[in-house]
């Protein structure tokens, strides 16, 4: 037993050892179909924080000749599986944790050649017997281990794209890959590669450096897609547990949409939620906001429009194809989005390929993005936000109409005026700070037809639920009374508190009006 060949199960057990366990082991039964197959190299790529570094654990406790796993698995699903035991620490196990051979304020260019010895010297005592001579190139010391033993090696790789991430320097890149590239393409002693990242396999000049492995993506995530994050099934069970309202949590934390209509939640966030009760972002705990200021300050052709676009709540289509997996040679508007995409900062729907701003939780990381970037006109907006919520729950409708018509002016500069979704998304980033309070929905379907906006208040939140009606060229009384015309109302019976019916409306001369009405129940 060694740290990176044939290693024990400690990461794996101190994860069963949580307060809060989620168990994933079913995707062992994806990976033993893939071992020995034309598609047994795999590259997961997902966010901080959503659990690659835990699946990685659990493979390392079932795979690994160096530990006896069997009483750790046999509550959990994979024990179910009629081939449990027949692959359960059978196999010599190869794991690398790159930013482990990478010590802080050394170059980056050291990091490669020091993993590359610290295996040798593991291989060394690993397989004394065997092994005359260490100084052949690492692929072919495993080919005569392989060659000796007839057995072969589960290679598990995690953070692949460390140096990506650290490193400009296209020589060190270059080299990284070709040893991966070296390392696993038809090599005979390979039974399982499994790597993972935040980002997918490095691309050059748009072909595939490992065109040998197969992508999990959070473009395409496949078959791996409900293994890394949490599902609403999965949350709703948590919720039941911690006693805590699902719907908050949702609108929190959901918003990862996975084909199949798959809902996934950013698991360390539930986990804190759960844990320590408190509903707030962690996010900027795991990843800089940097990652998402790099594009929103890019001066790429359609950035600004698009990132207004999805903070009022609209979705955008893009094509994620054209993404080269580097992020420092973003060149396009759909280049930066589909970053944003594997980073986190964006939700992705496959089916209909448009991204959208998945929950709450990211709201805030692309506010405070924004606050930090040069965006002056969309600052003051943001920061009039709150003079507005207030206002509107004063009913003081002359200040509505006039912190909408600045936001209009301000903000139509990017998105353009006279556009009736142009309008909606501009009260939406208007009414930002609303999000603290309420869950936004637009083009709501209540009474008999589609609210243009609602703010439902969260549980225990003592605030008015706010019913919004746009128009061009009407007055603010024809907004309310399209409000009471379609009933939409009466779509919130159950709802206990008061309900503000707000109409707001602007003319050809750039004039706001609003009008607001109270309905207090008994």
């Amino acid at each position: 037993m060694g740290i990176y060949v044939n290693p024990n199960n400690d990461g794996f057990k101190q994860s069963l050892n949580s307060k809060i366990y989620v168990d994933k082991s079913g995707m062992i039964e994806i990976t033993n179909s893939l071992l020995d197959t034309r598609q047994n190299c795999m590259c997961i790529s997902r966010p901080r924080r959503f659990g690659k570094s835990m699946g990685i654990d659990l493979l390392v406790a079932y795979y690994s000749k160096g530990c006896d796993s069997k009483e750790l698995f046999s509550n959990l699903k994979i024990a179910q599986n009629p081939d449990f035991e027949k692959h359960l620490n059978k196999y010599n196990v190869i794991w690398l944790n790159l930013p482990k051979f990478y010590e802080p304020g050394s170059s980056i260019d050291t990091l490669l050649p020091t993993m590359i010895s610290e295996l040798k010297e593991e291989l060394k005592e690993e397989f004394s017997q065997i092994l005359e001579n260490t100084n052949k190139p690492l692929q072919l010391l495993l080919s005569d281990i392989y060659k000796k033993t007839n057995e072969k090696f589960i290679v598990l790789v995690d953070e692949w794209d460390f140096i990506f991430r650290e490193s400009t320097n296209s020589k060190v890149q270059e080299e990284y890959v070709n040893f991966l590239r070296i390392l696993f393409k038809d090599s005979p002693f390979i039974k399982l590669a499994y790597i993972t990242g935040i980002l997918p396999v490095k691309k050059y000049n748009t072909q595939s450096a490992l065109n040998n492995f197969d992508e999990y993506s959070m473009v395409v995530p496949d078959k791996m897609a409900e293994y890394f994050g949490f599902t609403e099934d999965e949350v709703k069970i948590l919720c039941t547990t911690f006693d805590r309202d699902f719907n908050e949590i949702k609108a929190w934390y959901d918003g990862y949409l996975m084909p199949g209509n798959v809902h996934l939640y950013n698991p360390r966030s539930v986990v804190k939620a759960m844990d320590g009760g408190m509903l707030q972002s962690y996010w900027n705990q795991t990843s800089s906001f940097e990652a998402l200021r790099i594009p929103i300050n890019l001066n790429l052709n359609g950035i600004r429009e698009t990132v207004l676009e999805l903070m009022g709540g609209t979705r955008v289509s893009i094509n994620a194809t054209r993404f080269e997996n580097d992020i420092n040679s973003i060149k396009s508007r759909d280049e930066a989005l589909t970053l944003l995409v594997h980073l986190g900062y964006l939700g992705y729907d496959q089916e209909n390929r448009e991204v959208f701003i998945p929950n709450r939780e990211i709201r805030g990381e692309f506010d405070n993005a924004l606050e930090a970037s040069e965006w002056q006109e969309v600052i003051r907006a943001l920061n009039n936000s709150e003079k507005l919520l207030k206002a509107t729950w004063n009913c003081d409708e002359n200040a509505v109409a006039e912190y909408i018509e600045q936001a209009h002016m301000d903000i139509s500069s990017i998105l353009g005026y006279n556009n009736e979704e142009t309008l909606r998304s501009i009260v939406s980033i208007a009414y930002y700070t609303a999000i603290r309070f309420y869950q936004f929905k637009k083009e709501f379907p209540c009474g008999k037809g589609f609210a243009d906006m609602v703010f439902l208040p969260y549980k225990h939140v003592n605030k008015p639920l706010i019913v919004i009606e746009l128009k061009h060229n009407k007055t603010a009384d024809s907004a309310i009374a399209q409000i009471k015309e379609k009933k939409y109302p009466e779509s919130f019976k159950r709802y206990s508190g008061d309900i503000l019916l707000v109409g707001i409306t602007y003319d050809d001369d750039k004039k706001h009006y609003c009008k607001i009405e109270r309905i207090t129940k008994p």
